[in-house]
């Protein structure tokens, strides 16, 4: 007996309606004529996947301060180099917390700034 593997499911794809102005679809029209783009729906498929890897969502955890804080420390001892913004996206942190300890860290003589 054999046993038959089902490609994953996926649901269809869906038409979405918008409006352009008349200059959008001038320049769209221009690049579909320049062989750029196979058609107004190619572009616009195009522009969407781009817009989406390029939009990220960043996700902040709920945490006491001296918890976040050991992270912190973590975090630049197993990096040795980081901008803060790295730390809070990394560690999902807010940004202001992760200056704040940050900058504690640094009055403590626990991490330094390198210039």
């Amino acid at each position: 007996m054999t046993e038959s593997i089902s490609p994953k499911k996926t649901s269809p794809a869906r038409t979405v309606g918008t409006k352009v102005t008349p200059r959008e679809i001038e320049e769209i029209t221009d690049l579909i004529n320049a062989g750029i783009y196979l058609s107004v729906s190619d572009f616009i498929r195009e522009a969407i996947r781009d817009k989406l890897r390029a939009t990220k969502v960043i996700k902040i955890r709920e945490i006491d301060y001296e918890s976040a804080k050991k992270e912190v420390l973590g975090y630049y001892r197993s990096y040795q180099e980081a901008f803060d913004y790295e730390v809070a996206e990394d560690l999902e942190l807010d940004y202001e917390l992760v200056c704040e300890i940050t900058e504690e860290l640094e009055r403590e003589g626990r991490i330094g700034v390198i210039e």
